[in-house]
């Protein structure tokens, strides 16, 4: 048994890196020194909440969403395998703007209507679509598109479980949720961790879609700002500024666990 050993590109010096911080500190250095990007900076900044709050609770539900449909395309119904993989090909194959325009502005007023018809005879409160702010028609949207795609990776990382441990599991008497709990899911945890990392990572930057609906995160404020003041260059500086930040940050320690995580797997020598 022994550690993977690195590769030549894990050993090379990381040039891309220091020239992405450089890059970053010259950025950073404007945005201090200069009253015009210190004053974009504190406007824009009001922003990342709400960048950082759509994309958690986007990522958690996809997440939710995506098990349980690769649970589905795995199970041994027919019913579920066919309507999994007929939402995730489905929903795979329509663009992330396409399908926020369609939720805000299609599938939540028929929501609205189709429980409007069943509350009116059960006495229930009626709704009306403006209760439905778009700041939650956009994170359904994305968890609806997102969780077609971490489906993909939770069923790729279940699959690549052995299958002679879970007939061992079988063999000592373990429930099937026992077997996905205790010897499946740990496991399979190796495999998914890195592409749903990298989804996380792009979910970051598809947050920014957000700003067609008017929800105010980063790019929003940022393009409020530069259609009254006419600081396009500035503006968009300080926005990718802080874009970077959030997801080179993530990429970099994503690598670092991926390494980590290598290290501490064995594997058998050739």
């Amino acid at each position: 048994m022994a550690a993977h050993p690195p590769n030549d590109a894990e050993r090379e010096f990381p040039w891309w890196l220091l020239a992405a911080g450089l890059l970053g500190l010259w950025l950073l250095a404007a945005i201090l020194l200069d009253p015009v990007y210190s004053r974009i900076l504190a406007i824009v900044s009001r922003g990342v909440g709400v960048t950082v709050y759509v994309t958690l609770v986007a990522f958690a539900l996809a997440s939710a969403l995506g098990l349980a449909l690769a649970v589905c395309v795995l199970s041994g119904s027919l019913v579920l395998r066919q309507a999994a993989r007929f939402y995730i090909e489905i929903v795979r194959g329509i663009p992330i703007l396409v399908l926020l325009f369609y939720i805000a502005f299609v599938g939540v007023p028929a929501l609205v209507a189709g429980w409007n018809a069943l509350a009116a005879p059960l006495g229930l409160e009626p709704l009306q679509t403006r209760d439905v702010s778009f700041l939650w028609r956009a994170i359904i949207a994305l968890m609806l598109g997102y969780a077609a795609f971490i489906a993909e990776v939770f069923r790729a990382g279940i699959q690549s479980v052995d299958p002679g441990q879970i007939e061992a599991a079988k063999a000592l008497g373990l429930t099937p949720w026992q077997r996905f709990r205790l010897v499946v899911l740990p496991q399979a945890v190796r495999t998914i961790l890195p592409p749903l990392g990298n989804d996380f990572i792009a979910l970051i930057k598809d947050s920014a879609l957000v700003s067609v609906l008017g929800v105010a995160d980063i790019t929003q404020l940022g393009k409020v700002y530069a259609a009254g003041s006419f600081r396009f260059f500035e503006t968009y500086n300080v926005v990718a500024f802080l874009y970077l930040v959030m997801t080179v940050g993530l990429s970099l320690a994503l690598r670092g666990f991926e390494r980590r995580m290598r290290r501490r797997t064995p594997h058998l020598e050739a």
